[in-house]
Formats: structure tokens, sequence, C-alpha cells
């Protein structure tokens, strides 16, 4: 094939310079601008996530500090109301005599010791205090007149009186909490307690934590940063001013607003603020910024207030901002690199040969591809195949495993309720033979106890079938059992076997309440019990001890024999299912297991103890009913 060589032939010099011209006058300034837009948009997103985040953990660090200051603050409210109930403080505000004053001062001092408060007294209905737990000290409250203060007004006219103020006697601040002290309906007096609150400041302070309080004027009155207190976190008008000034509730502080160069509202409870530099309010170098979050105080017209700074997450999102920038500037680079590369590419590929030869070499390769893939393709059909085939055999093994496993769990009920019923049976056939013979000689009354027995007997055998049956569902046990029940019932079901052994009897438990179903605590006593006894069958001294304790929650019963204890190749298959040393007619291997699924089921155990002085101790461990309810709330 012939090829045309003007094809080939370059473009005038005039008209490629053009272009090239207008892409190095125009596309740097172009990269620069959209450098700077998308850094300010990775800066703005970086910075509004970076604010969600913390809010979010700000929430919760607001409301875990908001609780912490409701609770200082409650933690006194009963404290003025209790002196109604002080006969010497009726008699005082009655007929204010020296003596009686005396008395009341020094019950004022000790109550004020004991409650850890900065002040406790007594003002009549004129406002002038009477008596005071600080009589003794040189700037004491004492026949003060406190009339002016907002606390007792309120408290004369029988309302709560909950004031926050710096005392006019020495200038120190306090939370005032005033209570009317009435008499046949009628308020003779007004209690007050004076609690100092810098504690939470102390907290905060220890904390690193940045948080004020601000009260129902706007004024700051607890604070983290000593010089936010007694600021006003919003501007406040002339006539607040005066009415605050007239009350002396701040003393002579000043009161300036605490004004941020910026507030930007980010909602409801949350807003951003930036303060000045040179503020008196910050230490840093630079303009500091705060996420703001605040939230009503419960049973008070207060208000908590969060700040987190913001100054590390515009730190990071400036960089966030520069990261984006540089990755484009980048980004783009590369991409003007590899667009020239690709130009100089192209201009080398012209050549018709070696197109051909490409051509031909892909050709080849989609005929060896498409061989493979056939191949492939049948081996995945024959795989596919295989697979199934497979998986029917897996689903008729599964359902005859499923079918094997009903019958075995039919097979272990079975066992499991003619063990559980084989002691109680025994009971009832020496309670029958009993009373034939006591009906024979007409004590009637012993024959009606032994009946009364054998019926209580039946009906623990229904409760033995329906615990068996609830124990397979493996449910919760929320049931309640007596201890010191339990244990008198597995003795009488036991009564034959114990009266044929000379067996001495160590009790040593209290009356506990374990949360369990009372009949399967007894199925667990009468198969420990029982099983000391078949040990001791050949002991000429047996002796059983019952022992418990209770510890964090769970109750500990120690039941222990002098009998011949348990080898050690016996040891490992304890707790197995059908296991036992007893012959055929005797056991079914099955008390131990039971006992130890029963025990589990109620979030207790059952283990076993071999004592270095001969015999075998099994412990149960229970939990307690009001360790239980304790845990619920």
């Amino acid at each position: 094939m012939k090829c045309d060589p003007n094809q080939f032939r370059a473009a005038p010099p005039s008209l490629a310079v053009k272009p090239r011209l207008i892409r190095q006058l125009f596309l740097p300034p172009l990269i620069i601008a959209l450098m700077i837009g998308l850094g300010y948009i990775g800066f703005w997103i970086s910075e509004y996530y970076g604010i969600r985040t913390l809010s979010d953990t700000g929430e919760r660090q607001l409301e875990l500090h908001a609780r912490t200051v409701e609770s200082e603050l409650s933690k006194y409210t009963y404290l003025p109301s209790l002196l109604e109930l002080e006969s010497s403080v009726s008699l005082l505000l009655a007929d204010p005599s020296q003596e009686t004053r005396k008395t009341v001062n020094d019950y004022l001092e000790g109550l004020n010791r004991r409650s850890r408060s900065r002040a406790i007294y007594v003002m009549d209905t004129t406002g002038r205090v009477l008596a005071t737990s600080n009589w003794r000290d040189a700037d004491s409250y004492q026949g003060e007149d406190l009339s002016f203060r907002a606390y007792f007004q309120n408290a004369v006219r029988g309302q709560p009186g909950r004031f926050y103020g710096i005392g006019s006697t020495n200038g120190e601040p306090g939370y005032y909490l005033a209570h009317g002290l009435e008499e046949h309906g009628k308020i003779i007096g007004v209690a007050v307690v004076k609690v100092r609150l810098e504690a939470l400041e102390e907290r905060w302070q220890r904390a690193r934590l940045e948080a004020f309080v601000s009260d129902e004027n706007g004024i700051i009155i607890l604070s983290s940063d000593p010089a936010r207190r007694l600021k006003a976190v919003r501007p406040l008008s002339d006539e607040t001013k005066d009415r605050l000034a007239h009350s002396l509730q701040y003393y002579w502080a000043t009161l300036n607003a605490l004004e941020p160069l910026a507030r930007e509202r980010l909602n409801e409870r949350a807003e951003k603020l930036t303060f000045p530099a040179n503020s008196e309010v910050v230490n840093d170098e630079h303009a500091v910024s705060y996420l703001a979050q605040t939230r009503p105080l419960n049973d008070t017209p207060w208000h908590f207030t969060l700040l987190t700074p913001l100054n590390d997450l515009r730190r990071a999102a400036i960089n966030q901002g520069i990261l984006v920038a540089v990755a484009f500037g980048l980004v783009a680079f590369l991409l003007i690199a590899w667009n020239e590369r690709r130009k100089v590419i192209a201009t080398r590929l012209a050549a018709r040969e070696a197109l051909q030869e490409a051509n031909s070499q892909l050709e080849r390769r989609i005929a060896e591809r498409t061989a493979d893939l056939r191949a492939s393709n049948e081996r995945l059909k024959g795989q596919i195949r295989e697979r199934r085939q497979a998986e029917e055999t897996l689903r008729r093994a599964q359902d005859e495993l499923v079918q094997a496993g009903k019958l075995a769990a039919i097979g272990q009920m079975s066992t499991s309720i003619a063990h559980e019923l084989n002691q109680p049976l025994a009971a009832l056939r020496t309670l029958s033979g009993n009373t034939v013979r006591f009906l024979e000689r007409g004590a009637l009354d012993t024959a009606s106890a032994n009946l009364k027995t054998i019926n209580e007997l039946i009906d623990r055998m229904g409760r033995i079938t329906a615990s068996l049956r609830s124990f397979a569902r493996r449910g919760d046990d929320q049931g309640e059992a007596s201890l010191a029940k339990a244990v008198d019932a597995a003795f009488q079901v036991l009564g034959a076997r114990l009266d044929s052994l000379p067996l001495t009897l160590h009790r040593d438990f209290s009356h506990a309440q374990l949360q369990i179903d009372q009949t399967r605590l007894e199925q667990i006593l009468v198969n420990l019990i029982g099983n000391a006894l078949d040990a001791m069958q050949a002991q000429p001294a047996p002796q059983l001890w019952l022992e418990g304790s209770s510890a964090d929650g769970k109750y500990r019963l120690r039941v222990r024999d002098n009998g011949h204890g348990i080898d050690p190749e016996t040891r490992k298959h304890l707790f197995e299912p059908f296991f036992t040393t007893k012959p055929g007619e005797q056991g079914l291997g099955l008390g131990l297991t039971l006992s130890a699924s029963l025990a589990a089921a109620t979030g207790g155990s059952l283990a076993v103890e071999h004592p270095a002085d001969g015999g075998t101790a099994f412990v149960l461990n229970l939990p307690l009913v009001g360790a239980q309810r304790a845990e619920s709330t």
C-alpha cells in the first residue's frame, strides 16, 4: 500500500504557535485560581464537620457537667426547712432571750459543721439576724439587718428563696437558700443557708475545662477563668444596673459586659464566639475562638455554658485546605505533563507497518484468550454440577441428623425424668407403708401427717416434670427460693436413708432468699445430699456439713461429707451425662449434670472440692434475691 507524503506535512508555524501562546498565558492563572478556590472549599468543609463533631462531643460533656452543678445546688435544699423541726428555733423567734439565742447559736454551729456549709442563720420577720452559726467570728451576721436581700423577701412571703450574691458583711460570694419557718400556718421567721460554690470552679480548673454559670441577670457567677467572673454575658440596661446597685447583690462590682469580637449562631444551644487578643479574658497572643454551648439548669433560672476552643480545629482546617490546594496543583501538573507526553507519543506511532504488526499480535492474543475462556467455561460447568450433587448429599445428611437429634433429646428427657422421680418415689413407698401400719394401730394423726407429706411429694413430682420441661427450653429462671425450706424438703425426701445412718449433721447457713425456683433448688440439694449419703455408707461415724456464706451478691453453700472421696480418674468425668460409679439400678449418671445445668441457668455454678483430710465437698453458688434487684435498679 502506498501512502501520500502530504498527509504528514506539518502545520504552518504561525498556526501552531498561537494556541500554545494562549495556553501559556491563561493556564497558570486559571490553575492558581482553582487551587485557591478548592483550598477554601477544603478549609470550609473541614471546619464545618470538625465543629459538628466537637458539638456532638460537647453536648455530652455539657449534660454531664450541668448535672454536676444541679446536684451541687440541690444538695443543700433540705437544710433550711430542717430548722422547723428544732423547738429551740421556734422558742427563739417567739421570745429572743439571751439563753435561747445561745442555744440556737450552738445548734446552728454544729449543724453547719456537719453539713459543711458556709453559714446557717435565722432571721425574724423584719429581716434581723437573731442567731447564726458564725456567732464566734469577727464578721458574724449576728444582729445584721438583711431585709433588703431578695431571698429574705421571697421566703417571708412563703416562696423558696434562691439567691446568689456577695455578702455585705465580709464581701464573700455565696449561694443563699432561704425558707420561711411556719407555725400554725403563719410564717414566724426565715432560715437561711449560705453555700460556697468555689469547689466547682476548682474542679473545672483541675480538669482544664472552659465553662461558666450565668444567673438570671446574665451575670457570670461561676467561671473556670477568674477573669470572666462578675462579667455580663449580654449588655445590661441602665434600669437593670440601678436595680442591681440598689440591691447590692454583687456588692460594688462594675459588671462589665463580656463582648466577643465575633458571634455566629449555630443552633438553639450553640454559637461560635471570638474574643480579642488583648482582652483580659484570654492569655493567648492571638484571637481565640470558642464553641459556646449553653443549657438551662433545672430548678434555677441559671444557665451553664461550656466553651470548647476552636483554634486547634481552625489550624487543622487551614492545613486541610492547603493540602487540598497542593494536591490539586500536583494533579494539574501531572495532567499537563501527561498531555504533553501523550502528544509526543502520538507523533511516534504513525508508521503503518508497526500498526499492522500490533494489529496482528492483538488478533492472535484474542484468539488465545478466547480458547482459554472456553476451556475455563467448561471447567466451571463441571464444578457447578459437582457442587450441586454435594449440596443434595449434604441436605439428605442434615435431615437424617435432625431426626437422630430429636430421638436423642426424647431419650435424654425420659432418663432425666426417671432419675429425678426416683427419690420421691422411694420416699412415697416408705411413707405409704408407714401410713398403713399407723392406720392399723389407730394413730390417725400420724397417718394424716404422712398422707399430707405424700400429697406434697406428688405435687413436687409434678413440679419436677414441669421444671424439666422448662429446663429443656433453657429459659431464664426468675423464681425465688428459701434455702432453709429447700434443705428441710430435701431431708424429708431422704428421711428413710437418713434414719438408716448414725449421721452427725452440722448446719451452719443463714435463711437466705436465692434467685432460683424452689423446686429446682430442692432437686439440687436432694442430689448433692443423696450423693453424700451414698459416699458415707461404709463410714462408721458419718458426718455431713452444710456451710453457707455470702459475698459479691451471691450465696455459697458448701455440702461436705467424710466419705471415701473421689478417685482422680472419676474426677475427669464427674459432670458428664450418664456417667456413674453406682450400679445400674441405683443411678443413671444425670444427677450432677442436671444440678450443674439448673445452677447455671440462674447465673450460678456448681463445683467440687477435694479436702486434704478426706471426703468430698460440692460448692453451690447462687445469686441472692436482693443483689439481683439492686443490679436491676
